[in-house]
């Protein structure tokens, strides 16, 4: 033990005096840094790169809760562990945070230029850029922050750019004009990943479109009126008789006064609408490939902020797109050509970052092309090269890679990656290289970005800045990340990886719960029902809040998850304190010797070991699985149950004892334990663990749990017939206690107890004594049940507890019938109501199937009331 003394340790664990004090310590003593070690097998995670734009959410505390979970254990179990840190440069929500943050300041973006908005940029970056790794330190994540790397590093920066040229020389980057998903709010294109759709109750517009040489309309419906600013033409199907005789002419379209032609096109659904579709090809998605079957004019008819263009007649220009389908509506019902308005539910797509509608939106971008990339990286994770946990991922995952679209890589923003592609001013000659022409001043570089991700689908290597490294660190082990940056970042990294390194990026991917309120919403800042991980740390402890969402978070299903819910961890850390102070107080007057910790053993030894090597049999196999909540219930059972509400109190009957010796021996060997369960603790609790574990013994500086070694297994220390045995006198105990509790004996009286068996022995009546409160304690094989007591029949043996002096049986009578009575006429009550049809049929499911339940759970309690009245006759 330290020199410590133990009235200095205090009785409550205060996890506000430790949690700092050993994360110093474990940065000063370098502890989480990892070299190149050829002699050591390394074990490698990449951090899935926060957005330097982020706080720390209750998903970051999951996600990075289960890396540094994997990390501890693999760096005690002798591995090189090596956990890369580092932020994301975000192009989309910084470049919004910086131009909000200069619009408040009265500066405008395009008025001080790209130059002098990339210095606030990074000015920005390295003011708030690193608050989420400081909260993140608050959790006492173990990453080799010596590693700590971010997405604009210079040296990372090159690597990206060397990426864009290789793939531009080997023909998979293109240029072109196409259709994509325009944001108005950041004025850039984004993937359809970042789109998110929205139920809306919007309107349908009927619109009557006169048919030119007849006094003829053709019926259009609509959700987005304001587009047919940008009609090129009407379509319908071959097979509609309804519209046969109008194949062919055409239509003068009202307000824009153009001519389009109306059209045969097998995609319009007859069933919809009116059956004929106007057709907007620079507007539409689905009008965009119409539009190119049949040769149609493509018209963009919006600014890059969606407002209406020179394209458009003059009184409808510069419009918000909103205003603009106003004015068109007005004008429609003014020529009388507005049929009818009806409501309409439909889904809308959303920026997810500009939080705006998109524009579907006709533009020349830089797109790469996935055709053969996509071919290595599905066939990797069918052959289960790279493991998805759960596996129903996979399924996903196939589906998306199968069905890929050509990747929009370039973004119109200044902050992130400029395309290395330059532009000679006179010649129109296109230079792809790192670096500029040599004659610079004759050339101008594209203006474009890159794609958040197509930097980030680098990181698994990259973060690794040598050759050495990266053959040592690479591929990595485990990937730890949210399942909604699938697409955005999994396979993408795994494409990347296969093509540039010629091998997967990772080994294992562990797919996080999404992390809800009590009320099944995802936890949202919009929603307010967020709690902060900060403030549930500074109430309840970081190993407290570490411990609980890992214990709520089974694999592959959502958590419900609220801040009162950590009292599991604070209870838990609370419970393990306990026993390590009584354990360092006895050893204050106990003399812990090492030559004795194989003396004096009795069955509750053979027992807590035999436990001990099974618990870490089982863990070992759930962690390999990737079962980390599982896990956690496994150490909570052994730390809880086993260890400290039966070991140590089987362990205080010979603490207490004459003989110095046997308390030397005794003391010595739940120590012992103890040490090797704060071993198994410490990576899902790293905090209370080192506090105990330096406790217990006098260390050198430098010395630390976390890069202690991890208990060995020894199976041959798993002894089935010692856990028998011991199950054996739980069952005796425990049935004893329940008795008691029933019986409302008072917890200071001893009882009496007779047990009918011939499996019991001395030493086990000592303990049953103990435990149990039991004062006389009767064991024969042929004992016959005393009048007026209370039994229990176990497996091997029954127990009666005679009741005569331990409580007045009249009072305890008439309060049984009372009891009964009372619930026979509940009873009564809730099977009137579940017999009522009319209930059953109209209530919420949820209130029958509890009504249900309570019923049984009446009839058990009125026939378990029943038998202990009995019990007293």
């Amino acid at each position: 033990m330290t020199e410590k003394n133990i009235s200095e340790i205090p009785k409550a664990y205060n996890p506000s005096s430790v949690e700092d004090k050993w994360y110093k310590y474990w940065l000063e003593k370098n502890l989480f840094h990892s070299e190149v070690d050829k002699n050591k097998k390394s074990y490698t995670i990449v951090i899935p790169p926060p957005n330097i734009t982020g706080i720390l959410t209750m998903g970051h505390v999951l996600n990075n809760t289960i890396q540094d979970i994997f990390i501890r254990t693999k760096r005690m179990q002798g591995y090189n562990a090596c956990w890369v840190p580092g932020t994301d440069h975000a192009s989309i929500a910084t470049e919004t945070k910086v131009t909000n943050f200069l619009k408040e300041k009265g500066i405008e973006k395009y008025e001080i230029g790209r130059e002098e908005f990339l210095k606030y940029c990074w000015e920005w970056k390295d003011k708030y850029g690193g608050i989420i790794i400081q909260q993140l330190k608050k959790l006492g994540v173990s990453c080799d922050w010596e590693r700590e790397r971010f997405t604009m590093d210079e040296d990372y920066y090159k690597k990206v750019l060397e990426a864009f040229v290789k793939l531009y020389k080997e023909g998979k980057i293109y240029r072109g004009y196409r259709m994509v998903n325009w944001c108005p709010a950041s004025k850039s294109a984004i993937s359809d990943e970042e789109v998110i759709y929205r139920t809306i109750n919007g309107k349908l517009w009927y619109l009557k479109y006169p048919v030119m040489g007849t006094d003829k309309f053709v019926l259009v419906a609509t959700t987005r009126p304001e587009t047919m600013l940008g009609d090129t033409g009407v379509a319908v199907n071959p097979k509609d008789e309804r519209y046969k005789n109008f194949i062919g002419k055409k239509i003068l379209l009202p307000i824009a006064q153009r001519e389009i032609p109306i059209f045969a096109d097998e995609y319009v659904d007859m069933e919809f609408g009116t059956g004929a579709v106007k057709v907007t090809p620079a507007h539409d998605v689905n009008d965009y490939e119409m539009g190119k079957r049949h040769k149609l004019e493509f018209i963009n008819i919006f600014n890059d902020d969606a407002s209406t263009n020179h394209n458009v007649p003059e009184e409808f220009r510069r419009l918000d797109r909103y205003a603009a389908r106003k004015k068109v509506i007005e004008r429609f019902e003014e020529l009388g050509l507005l049929e009818k308005v009806e409501d309409y539910q439909n889904k809308v797509g959303y920026s997810e970052r500009g939080g705006v509608p998109i524009e579907p939106y006709l533009s020349e971008q830089w797109f790469m092309n996935m055709e053969e990339l996509v071919k290595p990286a599905l066939e990797v994770v069918r052959e289960r090269k790279i493991k998805f946990y759960p596996d129903h991922w996979i399924k996903t995952y196939d589906h998306w890679m199968s069905n890929i679209k050509d990747w929009c890589i370039s973004r119109q923003l200044w902050w992130g990656h400029r395309i290395p592609v330059w532009y000679h001013k006179s010649t129109k000659e296109m230079h792809c290289e790192i670096n500029p022409p040599k004659d610079i001043e004759n050339w101008h570089q594209d203006e474009d970005v890159l794609d958040t991700w197509a930097s980030s689908w680098l990181w698994a290597y990259d973060v690794f800045k040598t050759e050495e490294e990266q053959k040592y660190y690479y591929p990595t082990d485990a990937l730890v990340t949210a399942p909604d940056i699938i697409f955005f970042w999994v396979a993408r990294m795994i494409i990347a990886g296969l093509h540039f390194k010629k091998d997967i990026p990772f080994r294992h991917v562990y797919f996080t719960s999404v992390i809800r309120d009590l009320q099944g919403r995802k936890m949202s800042k919009s929603l307010g029902n967020s709690p902060d991980p900060l403030d549930v740390i500074s109430e309840y402890g970081s190993d407290a809040l570490r411990f609980t969402v890992i214990y709520l978070a089974p694999l592959g299903q959502d958590v419900l998850f609220s801040a009162d819910k950590c009292e599991i961890g604070r209870n838990f850390a609370n419970k393990i304190w306990n026993a390590g102070r009584f354990l360092l107080m006895n050893a204050e007057n106990i003399p812990v010797s090492q030559e004795l910790k194989d003396s004096y053993l009795d069955f509750s030894d053979k027992w807590i070991n035999s436990r001990f090597h099974q618990t870490l049999s089982d863990l070992n196999n759930a962690m390999e699985k990737f079962e980390v909540n599982n896990s956690s219930k496994i150490i909570y059972s052994f730390v809880w149950n086993d260890f400290c509400d039966w070991y140590i109190e089987l362990a205080k009957n010979r603490l207490y004892s004459d003989n110095e010796e046997v308390k030397s021996a005794v003391l010595t060997r739940a120590l012992g334990i103890f040490e090797n369960l704060l071993k198994l603790v410490h990576p899902f609790m790293p905090f209370i663990t080192e506090e105990l574990w330096q406790l217990i013994e006098k260390r050198n500086n430098g010395e630390s749990i976390s890069i202690s070694n991890y208990p060995q297994l020894d199976k041959s220390l798993i002894n089935s017939e010692a856990e028998h045995e011991m199950n054996f006198i739980q069952e005796i105990i425990t049935a004893i206690r329940n008795i008691r509790g029933e019986m409302n004996i008072p917890p200071s009286k001893f009882v009496t107890a007779f047990i009918k068996s011939s499996k019991v022995n001395d030493y086990q009546i000592d303990y049953i004594k103990k435990l149990a409160k039991v004062e006389e304690l009767k064991v024969d094989e042929h004992i016959e049940k005393p009048k007026a007591s209370a039994s229990a029949v176990l497996k091997n043996c029954e127990i009666y507890i005679p009741l005569k002096g331990l409580i007045d049986l009249d009072v305890e009578r008439n309060r049984l019938q009372k009891e009964i009575v009372r619930l026979e006429g509940a009873l009564i009550g809730i099977q009137k109501k579940l017999s009522n049809e009319k209930f059953v049929n109209n209530a919420a499911k949820d209130v029958v199937e509890k009504e249900i339940i309570k019923e049984k759970d009446w009839m058990n309690n009125l026939s378990k009331l029943k038998e202990i009245l009995s019990n007293l006759e």
